[in-house]
C-alpha cells in the first residue's frame, strides 16, 4: 500500500496500513466531530478508496480529479474543481449541493466589478483541497457536490435578475430534488433569489433562520429612489416571509453608518446583531445562544467577503476596515457547527480590486467551510 505524504501536494499524515493512523485531537469546534482517523480510513482501504486511481468516488460522493495525477493548473477550472452538474447528470447520480454562479453587479452602491467574481473564484479555487482537519471529514466523500454554471442573467435591473435566477434556481431543484443551492456572486442582491428558492423548499411555512456575515446590515429601504439594490437585500426578503428577522443573526456589522436610523429596521424586527469588536470579545457564546434558541429549525448563511478586514481581502466593493481577520472569519463559520444548512451565498468578491487573487481564494475556502457545515451532519 503507497504511503499518503505530507506537503504541498495534498493528503494525510503518513502511514503504511490503517492501524498505523494516529486519531488525531482537533482543536475548537472540529474538536467535537473527531471520529477517529484510523477507523475511518481502515473503512476506506476496505472499500477500495485509497487506491491510485484517477479519480476517486464514494457510491454518494463527488467525482473529484486526483490532483497527484492530474494538476490543478490543467483543465478547466470549476467550483474547487468539482465535477459539473452536466456530468453528475449523465451518470445519474443524486446530488447533495449544487454551487453556481450569478455574474451579476448592477446592485452595487459603490465600485463595480463583483460581476467577475464566481470567475475569479472558480480559478482561485483549484488549490482548495478535499479533506478538513478541523472537522476530520473529506466532503467529497460525504456529500454529492457540482459546478452548475452561470445563472443567466437581467445585468440592467436587480429586479429583473432576481426574477431570472430565481427561475434558474428552480429548474435545478427540478432535476434534483432534495438539491441544496450555494450562489456565488456577484452583488449582495443575487441572495435574494437563493433565499426565495431555498425558503420554497425548506422554509416549512415559516420565514427562514438567516445567519448573516456582513460590514453591513443591507436593510436600507432605497437608494437613489431604487429599492433594489445590495444595501436592501434583506430588508425586501424579510418583506416577503422568506426571512424571520427574530431568527436573523448579523455577524461583523460595523461603522461609520450613514445615521444612527440605519440600525432601526433591524433592531425594532428582532434581528441579533453582533459588531465585529463584539464577535471579537465574546461572539462565540452569543453565537450558541443564537443557535440553541434556533434548534433543528434549517439555517441560511450569506457571507458577504466585506465581513473580512480589506488587509485579507482587499477585492472588494465596498470595504470597511476594522473587519474580521481571515482565521477569525474561519473560526466564525465554524462556531456554526451543528446547524441544519438549508442553502448559503459568497458575495462581493471585486476582483479588479484585488491582490494576488487572496480575496478570491478567501471566498473560495469560506464555500469549502460552509460545506464542510453540511457534511459533518451526515
Amino acid at each position: 500500500m503507497p504511503g499518503w505524504g505530507t506537503g504541498r501536494g495534498g493528503g494525510l499524515a503518513s502511514w503504511r496500513n490503517p492501524t498505523d493512523i494516529m486519531i488525531f485531537e482537533t482543536t475548537g469546534i472540529g474538536k467535537r466531530y473527531t471520529r477517529g482517523m484510523a477507523k475511518r480510513s481502515q473503512d476506506r482501504v476496505l472499500r477500495g478508496k485509497t487506491t491510485g486511481t484517477r479519480s476517486r468516488q464514494s457510491a454518494t460522493g463527488t467525482m473529484l480529479p486526483d490532483a497527484r495525477r492530474s494538476p490543478r493548473f490543467a483543465g478547466i477550472p470549476t467550483f474547487c474543481r468539482y465535477p459539473r452538474i452536466e456530468d453528475v447528470e449523465a451518470r445519474g447520480q443524486a446530488l447533495d449541493w449544487a454551487i453556481y454562479g450569478v455574474p451579476y453587479d448592477g446592485g452595487v452602491t459603490y465600485r463595480p466589478g463583483a460581476r467577475f467574481g464566481p470567475r475569479a473564484i472558480r480559478v482561485e479555487s483549484q488549490y482548495v483541497k478535499r479533506y478538513s482537519i478541523e472537522y476530520d471529514v473529506d466532503v467529497t466523500e460525504v456529500l454529492s457536490i457540482a459546478d452548475a454554471g452561470d445563472a443567466p442573467v437581467a445585468p440592467y435591473s436587480a429586479e429583473g435578475n432576481a426574477r431570472v435566477q430565481a427561475e434558474f434556481c428552480r429548474g435545478v431543484q427540478e432535476r434534483h430534488p432534495g438539491v441544496r443551492l450555494l450562489a456565488v456572486g456577484g452583488d449582495h442582491t443575487v441572495a435574494y433569489a437563493n433565499l426565495l428558492a431555498t425558503h420554497e423548499r425548506f422554509g416549512a411555512g415559516q420565514g427562514l433562520a438567516l445567519v448573516h456575515f456582513d460590514s453591513h446590515l443591507d436593510t436600507v429601504d432605497a437608494v437613489w429612489d431604487e429599492r433594489w439594490g445590495h444595501a436592501s437585500v434583506f430588508r425586501r426578503a424579510i418583506e416577503a416571509g422568506t426571512v424571520d428577522p427574530q431568527a436573523m443573526l448579523s455577524i461583523g456589522i460595523k461603522g461609520p453608518l450613514n445615521s444612527r436610523d440605519d440600525l432601526a429596521f433591524a433592531r425594532d424586527r428582532g434581528v441579533t446583531v453582533l459588531t465585529a469588536e463584539q464577535f471579537r470579545a465574546g461572539g462565540k457564546v452569543a453565537v450558541r445562544a443564537f443557535l440553541k434558541r434556533m434548534g433543528r429549525r434549517p439555517v441560511y448563511v450569506t457571507f458577504d467577503i466585506d465581513c473580512v478586514d480589506p488587509a485579507f481581502a482587499p477585492g472588494t466593493g465596498t470595504p470597511s476596515v476594522g473587519g474580521l481577520t481571515s482565521s477569525e472569519a474561519l473560526q466564525a463559520i465554524r462556531s456554526l457547527g451543528g446547524i441544519d444548512l438549508a442553502g448559503a451565498d459568497v458575495v462581493e468578491v471585486l476582483p479588479d480590486r484585488d491582490v494576488a487573487g487572496i480575496t478570491s481564494l478567501m471566498a473560495a475556502h469560506v464555500i469549502f467551510e460552509l460545506l464542510c457545515l453540511s457534511a459533518i451532519r451526515r
